[in-house]
Parts: structure tokens; C-alpha cells; sequence
């Protein structure tokens, strides 16, 4: 089943979050280190056809490249040299946080697991995988 991966890269965590076969609907996946995500996605691979990947790109308000962005770049390339294949596409990350929160608490999440990052993660990248399905759509 062909599949689009979300990615919310971070320095030391990584959101993952994954389409559905019909790629409509984006759902949190998993959050690793993330020193251990291109490991992850390669075992991934061997189990889903992957076609494209979403990294969320990280903004500032004004619009231009996040302090962050150089980190985000370096990981676009080791992902490219693991997967030569797969097409790779930016998303705006901006506000992915707040909206991430926004969900845990509409949705009923405890607010002790609202304050646990890994779930912050993991619904940051799929709330950045849906924006780009319902942007393609």
C-alpha cells in the first residue's frame, strides 16, 4: 500500500506520522530520537511502499527560515541519500505545536499526557502531513 510519511524533525525527538492507503487522512504514528529515524523509516519501508515523504519546514512569523532550518536541511540529506527514490516535500511547520495541543485537549487527552513532547511530536507531524494532503487535494 502506497503511503506518504510525515516528518516533524526535531534535534532530539522526531514525530513521525503516516497517510492512509488512499491518502486522505494523516495519523500520528510514532516519535523517536532522532539519531534513530532513518533506521526506523528503512525497516518501515520494507513493510509499506513509501512515495513520498513531508518534512515539516520550520518558519518564523516573517516568513523567512527558522534557526532551526540548517538542522532540518541536513537531515532532507541524509534522507535523500537513504531513500535516492522518494520525493521529499517541505510543509510549513509554523503553529504545528500550538494546533498539536489544540487537538490533544478538544480531543480529551489527559493533561498528563499533553505534557508529554513525544505525543506533541507525533501529532505535529501528522497535523503537517494532513495540511499538505488537504493542500493537494
Amino acid at each position: 500500500m502506497d503511503r506518504i510519511i510525515g516528518i516533524d524533525y526535531g534535534s532530539a525527538r522526531t514525530g513521525l506520522a503516516v497517510s492512509d492507503p488512499l491518502q486522505i487522512f494523516a495519523s500520528a504514528l510514532e516519535t523517536l530520537p532522532s539519531a534513530k529515524i532513518i533506521d526506523y523509516l528503512v525497516k518501515y519501508a520494507a513493510s509499506e511502499t513509501i512515495t513520498l515523504f513531508v518534512v515539516g519546514w520550520p518558519l518564523n512569523l516573517n516568513g523567512e527560515p527558522a534557526q532551526t532550518a540548517p538542522e532540518v536541511e541536513a537531515f532532507v540529506g541524509k534522507l535523500r541519500k537513504a531513500f535516492p527514490g522518494v520525493p521529499i516535500e517541505m510543509e510549513d511547520e509554523r503553529f504545528t505545536s500550538v494546533l498539536a495541543h489544540r487537538a490533544m485537549i478538544d480531543g480529551g487527552m489527559k493533561a498528563s499526557r499533553r505534557r508529554d513532547k513525544k505525543e506533541v511530536d507525533k501529532i505535529s507531524a501528522a497535523i503537517i502531513l494532513q495540511s499538505y494532503l488537504d493542500r493537494k487535494k
